[in-house]
Parts: C-alpha cells; sequence; structure tokens
C-alpha cells in the first residue's frame, strides 16, 4: 500500500485525481493490517511530512499519520519511540544540508497519539532536556514559536526545576536575538505572532511558578543593561515585561535602583533600552515599566542617569505618536519625560522643530486616538510654555500650531508640574544646569538662575547692555572704596570676556539683595532695580569718586563743571529731574517743587477715560523708525503751559476731560507724515491743544507708551477730597496739578505699573495690556531761562526768550518683559541692543558727535534676547510682537537712550571724549587675571566633562534615523490597507521601522 501511496502522490495526475486516489489508500487504512505495512506507511508519511517539496505532500503525510496513530495505537507507539525522537532533534531528518523545518512540528503532532501510553514519560523526560538544549542554541524565531507551540500545548514537556529556571533565563536570551530582516508586512506580521508564542509561554510559566519570575527579571536586565554585547537586543524583549504582574514593580524597580553594583552606565544603558521599547507594537503596560524605573532614579538623586537618557531618546519617543497602534504608552513616557524635565528647557527644546508637522499629521488622520492626543499634546505644550517662558522667537510656530486647541487653566499647569518634578529641592539640580557646550553664537553670555533669580539676571544683562554705562563701571579704578560697584565691575567684565556660556552671579546677588527679599522667593525686577541703583549711588557719594573725567573738558563753565563733578555716575546715567507745580484755581498761586528720579513709573489710564485729567501740555510723541535730527534752533522751545493762559472757567474746552492720544503715531516700517515732523513750533507749542487731534491718529483703543507717559505728564484736578491746602488762601481749594521733566536723563527708564492691588482677592492682580513700543520715543523736557544759555551753547542759536520746552529723542535699548500673571510669580527676560553716537572711528564735527544713520539706528543694530543662560538673536518685531503672540509675556521695564542733542551735549561729548582716548576698557591687572585663570579653569572641565560625557554616550543604545518617521509623514499619502497611519500603521517599510 506505501508504494501505490508513494506512486500515486509522485504522479503526474491532476491534483483531483491524485486526491481521489490518495482518499481510497486512507480509507484502507483505517483496516487491520499487519505491523510491517503499518511501519512502512508510517516511514512513508514521515518522509511526506517532513522532506515532501510541496505543501500537499505534507499534508497528505500528516493526514496518514493522524489516521495510523488513531487506528493503529501500538504500532504507531512502536514507530514513534524515544530512540527515534532523539535522532530527530538531535541529527535531523533529510539529507545533510538539507535537513527538515518541520521536526518539532512532527513531534507535536505525534505526541498526542502517545500521551497514554507506557513510553509517554520518557518521551516527556527527553524533551524537557531536548527543548532545553534547543534554546540554548539559540533558534530562530519560527523554531523558537514552534518550541513554544509545542511546550504551551504539552505542559508535561517543559523543563522543570532548577532546568525550568534555566530555560526561562535562556528563552529571555533567546528572544533578545531576535530580529526580523523582512519589510514586507505579511513577514512583519508573522515575526509579531512568533514573538508573542514565545513570550506567551512565559506567562504560562510565570502563572503556574511564581519563583521564577524575579529571576526571569534579572537575567532580562542582565540582557538590556550589557555593554559588551556588539548588537544591541531585539525590542521583542519588550513583550516579556508585559506579562510581569504589576504588583511586582514597586518591589522590582526598588531592588534596582538600589542596587550597588549596577553601575550607571549599565543603568543607563537598561533604562535607554526600554525606552526604545515604545515602538514594540503588541507591549501592555511597558510604558508603565518605564516611568515607574525614571522615577526610581529620580528617587534614588541619579539625576545624571535621567538627564543623558531624556536628551538622547526624547525625540524618538515623540516620533512614535505618528502611530496610533503605539501612541498611548509613547504619550505617556513622553508626557513624564517634559513634566519631569523641569530644570532645563533642553528636552523640549529639542521636540520644537518637530511639533507643528506632528500636530498638522494628527488633524490630518482626523480619528478617536489623534484628537484625544491633539488634546494631550496641546496641555503638555502649555506647560512646557508657562515653565520655560522667554522663547517667542522658539515657541511661535508652535503656538500657531496649537492656538486652535484647549488649553488648560494655570492650577492644571501647577498641579501637572508639581506632580511630575523629579525632586522638590532645586538646590539638588543646580549643578545640573545649564548643560551649555559652548558660548552663544551671540558672542554673549548668560546668566545661571540661581533659584528664580530671573529677575535679577533680566536686570544686569539690560544694564551691561547700556553700553555707557558699562565702559563707566569697567573703568573703574582699583581702590574705589565702593565694594557693591566694584562686584558689578568684576560681573560686567566676565561677562564681557568670559569664555564660558554662562556665568554665575552668586556673588553679586548676595551683594545686593534686598534685605526684604525672601530667598527662593520670585521677585519684582523693577523693585530690585530700584534698589539696586540707589545702592550704587549711595555707595558713591559715601566714597571715592570714579568718575573724573568730565573735570578736564574744556567746554565746561565753572557752573556746569560744578554741576557736572558732584553729580554720582548713577545720576549721570540714570538720573533725571522732575518739577512737580500745583495751581491754586482760586487765587493762581503756584507752588513747585523739584525732585530727582531714576525711572519714570507709568500707571494704567482708565479704561473709560473717566478722570480728573486733561490733555498733557506737550503731548510725548512716538517717532517712526526713520531717523530725525534733533531741534536746530532754540525757537522750537515751546512755551510753558500756565504762560499766559487764563485760569480755565466753566465752559472752557481746556477744562473738559480730553483723550489722552498719541501724536506721529505710525507703523513700523512706514514713512513719517512731514506734515507731523519732529519739531513742535513755539507756536504750536504754546497752545498745543489746537493741532493735537488732527495729528493723533493712533487706532482708538490701542495704548502706547507715550500715552502712559502723556497720563503721566497730563494735568490732574485736586477737588472734593482731594483738595489743596493753599497757603496763600489759607484754605481747602480746587488745584490743577502738574508734572514736567525739567532735566532728562542719559538713559530713560520706564516702569510700566501692571500690578495693582485687588481688594476682593487680597492679591496682587497684573494688567495684561499689550502696550505698543516705540523704538523711538520724543520726549518734552522743560529749560528753565537761566539754563538756555548754557544748554545751548553748542547750538546755533539761543535766541529763545523765557522758559519752553525742548524736544529730546530716546532710543529704545533694552525691554525686560515679564511672563506670568503674578508678580509673586512667573519669569523675567528681556530683549537688548546697543545703541551708540558715533559711527566708529569718526572724529566729531564741530564738537557734535555725529550721529549715526537711520537705518544703522533703527533696524541695522542687532537684538538680542537674553534669557537666563540662553542667549540668542532677535529683532525688535520680536519685541513688537511678543504679547501678541503670549499674552502673559509683557513688557514691564524699558531702557532708553537719549540721542545727541543741546540738553545732553556734555555728557555725550565726556562719554565720546573718553572713548577716543581709552578705546576698549582696560582692566586692571587682578581682575584680568581672575578672568584668564576662569578660562583656563573652563577648558579644563570641559575636557574633564568631555572624557566623562563620552563613556556615557558610548554606553547608549544607538537610536538610528528615528526622524524618518516624522519625515516619512510629510509627503507620503500612499500607504494603504491595515498598517496605514490611521489604521495602526505607516506602510509596511514605516511599519518595519516603527517596530524596528
Amino acid at each position: 500500500m506505501d508504494k501505490i501511496l508513494e506512486a500515486v502522490v509522485m504522479s503526474s495526475y491532476p491534483n483531483n485525481v491524485k486526491q481521489g486516489l490518495v482518499r481510497r489508500v486512507i480509507e484502507a487504512s483505517k483496516q487491520p493490517m499487519d505491523s510491517e505495512q503499518c511501519w512502512s506507511m508510517l516511514e512513508l508519511s514521515t518522509k511526506l511530512y517532513l522532506t515532501g517539496d510541496t505543501k500537499y505532500k505534507r499534508e497528505i503525510g500528516k493526514e496518514v499519520l493522524e489516521v495510523y496513530g488513531h487506528y493503529h495505537p501500538e504500532e504507531f507507539e512502536e514507530f514513534f519511540n524515544v530512540r527515534f525522537l532523539l535522532s530527530l532533534l538531535q541529527e535531523g531528518y533529510g539529507p545533510l544540508g538539507k535537513r527538515s523545518h518541520y521536526v518539532l512540528d512532527y513531534i507535536q503532532l505525534g505526541l498526542q497519539f502517545v500521551l497514554e501510553s507506557p513510553s509517554a514519560n520518557s518521551i516527556f523526560s527527553l524533551l524537557r532536556i531536548e527543548v532545553l538544549r534547543k534554546i540554548c542554541e539559540r533558534p530562530s524565531p519560527k523554531q523558537c514559536a514552534k518550541i513554544s507551540k509545542l511546550l504551551t500545548q504539552h505542559p508535561q514537556c517543559i523543563p522543570t526545576g532548577k532546568h525550568q529556571l534555566l530555560f526561562c533565563q535562556q528563552l529571555i536570551r533567546c528572544i533578545g536575538h531576535f530580529q526580523c530582516v523582512s519589510e514586507e508586512e505579511e513577514q512583519i506580521m508573522e515575526f509579531l505572532e512568533q514573538v508573542n508564542k514565545v513570550s506567551g509561554l512565559l506567562q504560562r510559566i510565570w502563572r503556574t511558578q511564581t519563583s521564577t519570575i524575579l529571576p526571569s527579571l534579572k537575567e532580562l536586565f542582565t540582557i538590556i543593561s550589557s555593554t559588551e554585547e556588539q548588537e544591541a537586543p531585539s525590542n521583542a524583549l519588550a513583550s516579556v515585561v508585559q506579562f510581569v504582574p504589576l504588583e511586582l514593580m514597586d518591589g522590582v524597580i526598588r531592588n534596582l535602583t538600589n542596587d550597588d553594583s549596577i553601575t550607571d552606565v549599565q543603568m543607563m544603558m537598561a533604562i535607554g533600552r526600554m525606552i526604545d521599547w515604545v515602538s514594540w507594537p503588541l507591549g501592555k503596560n511597558i510604558d508603565k515599566w518605564i516611568i515607574a524605573l525614571l522615577k526610581g532614579l529620580a528617587a534614588v538623586k541619579k539625576f545624571s542617569i535621567l538627564i543623558e537618557v531624556t536628551l538622547s531618546k526624547i525625540e524618538k519617543v515623540f516620533s512614535k505618536l505618528l502611530y496610533p497602534i503605539v501612541r498611548e504608552g509613547a504619550l505617556s513616557v513622553l508626557q513624564y519625560m517634559l513634566l519631569s524635565f523641569q530644570h532645563s528647557h533642553e528636552a523640549f527644546h529639542l521636540l520644537l522643530p518637530h511639533i507643528p508637522r506632528l500636530v498638522a499629521s494628527l488633524k490630518k488622520e482626523d480619528s478617536n486616538s489623534a484628537t484625544s492626543s491633539l488634546e494631550q499634546l496641546a496641555e503638555l505644550i502649555h506647560c512646557m510654555f508657562f515653565r520655560f517662558s522667554g522663547f517667542p522667537d522658539l515657541y511661535e510656530p508652535v503656538l500657531e500650531a496649537v492656538k486652535a486647541l484647549p488649553i488648560p487653566n494655570e492650577d492644571r499647569i501647577k498641579h501637572l508640574l508639581g506632580q511630575n518634578a523629579w525632586t522638590s529641592q532645586k538646590n539638588e539640580l543646580a549643578c545640573f544646569y545649564p548643560r551649555l557646550a559652548s558660548k552663544s553664537e551671540t558672542g554673549k553670555i548668560g546668566l545661571i538662575n540661581l533659584g528664580n533669580t530671573c529677575y535679577m539676571n533680566s536686570i544686569i544683562q539690560s544694564l551691561f547692555m547700556a553700553s555707557d554705562f558699562r565702559h563707566s563701571v569697567l573703568n573703574l579704578t582699583e581702590g574705589n572704596s565702593q565694594p557693591l560697584m566694584t562686584k558689578l565691575q568684576w560681573l560686567f567684565a566676565f561677562l564681557e570676556h568670559s569664555q564660558r556660556p554662562a556665568i554665575s552671579p552668586e556673588s553679586f546677588l548676595s551683594a545686593s539683595w534686598p534685605p526684604w527679599f525672601t530667598p527662593g522667593a520670585q521677585q519684582d525686577c523693577s523693585e530690585y532695580l530700584k534698589y539696586l541703583l540707589d545702592r550704587l549711588h549711595e555707595e558713591e557719594k559715601t566714597g571715592k569718586r570714579i568718575y573724573q573725567k568730565l573735570k578736564e573738558s574744556s567746554l565746561m563753565s565753572q557752573a556746569v563743571e560744578h554741576h557736572y563733578l558732584n553729580k554720582t555716575l548713577i545720576e549721570k546715567m540714570f538720573g533725571g529731574k522732575m518739577m512737580t507745580k500745583i495751581r491754586c484755581l482760586k487765587c493762581l498761586n503756584v507752588s513747585s517743587r523739584e525732585e530727582a528720579f531714576t525711572d519714570l513709573s507709568l500707571a494704567f489710564p482708565p479704561s473709560d477715560r473717566n478722570m480728573n485729567r486733561s490733555t498733557p501740555i506737550l503731548p510725548v510723541e512716538e517717532i517712526g523708525p526713520q531717523f530725525i535730527e534733533p531741534p536746530e534752533n532754540a525757537g522750537q522751545l515751546a512755551g510753558s503751559p500756565w504762560i499766559r493762559r487764563k485760569a480755565p472757567m466753566a465752559g472752557d474746552p481746556a477744562t473738559l476731560p480730553m483723550l489722552v492720544e498719541t501724536l506721529g503715531f505710525q507703523e513700523l516700517g512706514k514713512a513719517a507724515n512731514p506734515s507731523s515732523g519732529n519739531d513742535v513750533s513755539a507756536d504750536t507749542a504754546k497752545d498745543p491743544f489746537s493741532t493735537f487731534g488732527e495729528q493723533a491718529y493712533a487706532p482708538k483703543d490701542s495704548r502706547s507708551v507715550p500715552d502712559l507717559i502723556n497720563y503721566f505728564l497730563s494735568p490732574e484736578r485736586l477737588t472734593a477730597e482731594n483738595k489743596y491746602h493753599c497757603e496763600k488762601c489759607a484754605s481747602l481749594q480746587d488745584a490743577e496739578k502738574v508734572a514736567e521733566l525739567t532735566e532728562g536723563p542719559h538713559y530713560l527708564i520706564l516702569t510700566l505699573l501692571r500690578f495693582s492691588f485687588d481688594p476682593r482677592t487680597m492679591k496682587r492682580k497684573k494688567i495684561l495690556d499689550n502696550i505698543s513700543i516705540p523704538v523711538v520715543l520724543k520726549l518734552p523736557i522743560l529749560v528753565a531761562p537761566e539754563e538756555t544759555e548754557e544748554v545751548c551753547r553748542c547750538g546755533k542759536d539761543s535766541d529763545a526768550p523765557g522758559s519752553g520746552f525742548m524736544s529730546v529723542l530716546y532710543d529704545l535699548c533694552s525691554v525686560v518683559v515679564h511672563s506670568g500673571i503674578s508678580s509673586e510669580s512667573g519669569h523675567y527676560y528681556c530683549y537688548s541692543r546697543e545703541c551708540s553716537d558715533t559711527i566708529p572711528h569718526e572724529q566729531p564735527r564741530d564738537g557734535v558727535p555725529k550721529p549715526a544713520s537711520d537705518k544703522q539706528l533703527d533696524f541695522e543694530i542687532q537684538w538680542y534676547l537674553f534669557n537666563d543662560t540662553r542667549v540668542s538673536f532677535s529683532s525688535f518685531e520680536s519685541v513688537s510682537n511678543v504679547t501678541s503672540f503670549f499674552p502673559k509675556d509683557t513688557a514691564y521695564v524699558l531702557f532708553y537712550r537719549q540721542r545727541p542733542g543741546r540738553q545732553s551735549c556734555l555728557l555725550h561729548e565726556a562719554l565720546a571724549e573718553a572713548g577716543r582716548l581709552h578705546g576698549e576698557p582696560s582692566l586692571h591687572k587682578d581682575l584680568m587675571e581672575a578672568i584668564s585663570k576662569d578660562n583656563i579653569l573652563y577648558l579644563q572641565e570641559q575636557e574633564k566633562e568631555a572624557r566623562n560625557r563620552a563613556a556615557y554616550i558610548s554606553a547608549l543604545p544607538k537610536s538610528p534615523l528615528w526622524w524618518r518617521d516624522l519625515d516619512r509623514d510629510k509627503d507620503d499619502d500612499s500607504s494603504s490597507g491595515g498598517c496605514s497611519p490611521a489604521a495602526g500603521g505607516g506602510g509596511s517599510g514605516s511599519f518595519h521601522g516603527l517596530v524596528f
């Protein structure tokens, strides 16, 4: 019968004919027959099953085997003996070099017919030894899956005792070697199924023998933490972790993170490879294990490991959000990585270039998974905006991408940040911040945040960028008896000459710290600035004077020389004077008082404008970006407000509340209206109300810095409870109060009073109004008769009789921005540029410094953005638009520098003369040596760090070409089928990239 069957199978008959003949043979096999005939049929069916070159032959062999196992059990048991099975397992079946791949399938098929036979136990014992041997030989995923299928169906064949633990460990090592070499979707799905069968066997063993779990996990950790492997272990190991009971997690993580025998390099290798497991599409709870290990490392303060791993892996994790099949786990890991990495913006900033593209892809996908992920991603991004504010140039594209998505409230953001931080002790992370490899491409140096000290850093950088002040400080001589000014000099010198990307202002902070400030708490930068300038001023007044160059000026009269030499450096640079006048409306008596100021605090006009103030005397103007020459003759001095003006009467238009508007308002980049020139004629200025309304064409509801200054300078009515006690009338009377600037500072500091106390909430609230900031400002300065001759000496004409106003131009130098909604919280950063009077190396003409060209002054002068350690190039456009993009980021303190003109010519000339004589400030010997030594020390630190970092980085598992996930999605719309991005993959090629 075996010859007949073999002849039929090997014949060239059509398959349907063959099938009929085979069926007759099989039916005949069910009848009783002798042992020799059975043996021959079993040998033939074994040959067909194991070496058949077609599926049809193998199917026939299988069917015959099943018939003989069922109808001829004694003969089958005799044939399917231990010796035969041992030969199959050790030597294989078939010609040398073409051994059959179906031995394990054959054994699994035959086992079902000998389970009750006397030889069953011997067969099981043999298989328990042989499957362990097979696993130790690292079979392919396909063969390993067949072993797992065999053992799952026949658990009696699973090794027992010590061999069982060894089997589990070797099975995990075997999984670690799995690789899918094909990029075809069908083969990939087959590979995933094979891995699932193998890991499923482990789950079965762990369920029955829980004592094998922890040793198995130890073996798994040994594999993923190894630094000696040539190839990285397979991501298929992720399939093992999903079956570990979650109740064991705490104990496992605690043992790992407290094991002193595990080095940092090994731990970093392990966690890095675990994070790669987010790519594995069939895993469950993998994200929970990754996050648990990250939290465990934070608990034992392994911050260096967390930092390196986060920075090296976060982009890869982010790229996996493209794939719905792994998106949930990847998003969980990404959320923890970002929310815990709070000491630095580095991790978040790595993702900025990729966020808009990912958001666009998720919107295009339009699935429930994509919608949910978009909302969670937007919440995460806003948390990062809140934590790391001060990067408007970088954040604008991201903000544009997520603008239509929900914005979490501040309580939610604070909850998320507080819940996930590595540590509540900020000083524990101080040594890890910043992680900057080199100096900023701008050439500028940042300042390290010492714990909510951004308020000081932004002020220091603004003062440093005030070049005239910086040069004066750097030219300070030794032995000046000004300890705080000396510390500022050292700080400025290091900012100028250090090779470090950022320096610590710790010494200056401790010296300039206001005693009422709370350590570690956010403070008001304006309050700090006032305190700092006052300290420096008082220190110089009581110590040795440091600025003696003006004494040598031959242009000064004795009176003016005495006037300037009695000034401190702070007065020369930031000091101005203001006259406050109060006029009794009954007797018209005027009392006046002059006082010095270093900054002007500008309140916001009430929105309804119903206030006891009228129009300012001479409106402050916002000048367009073009250069405007200073007034040429004294005829441009405007009349005083109360000269030749009658007392207001009922019905007089001047007594009516009038809008405070901007004069000459224009959009940036447009030419100025010639009719609204820079100079205000004497006739016009004497009665400014006649043309004020015609020249103002700012948007009705807009507000600008000139608006706030006009409001500050506008006359105020003192009536009702605010009546003025007139000494002449000897009683309370209605009065009018006005402030006039009588001396413009070299650097004008403007503080926008954005914080006010809210009695309902008992907290200081912030005014978030967007205020337009002019790049050039025209300020009215009152010139007294006795000063006119001296002030105008360097001008051409001085024939203006009496007091009058002179317009002084100021250029914007710095803008300190507050990000947040409260003065007790938030963040400060600043925009700055350096303004100068003269074109370099050009001699002044006729004793007056030659102004720089309009473009150089307004646009070609580079803006910088200082945000603690980070310094970047910026632009005035960014300064102007920051609040439009980020409503909580508002201008708070402004620095303007006075252009050279009549009133300032003495100081400008002295500064220019000092610049010609000395060039760049020369530092004294001790300071130069300190900087030189620190630069050498920094280079040594860099070399040491590079060596240590190389050891860490070389230990990290490689993640090549992760960015292809994002690049591929950009233009690829051709994928289809069940593995398209919307359905769970990314096309066949991208699916391979996802898993491996």
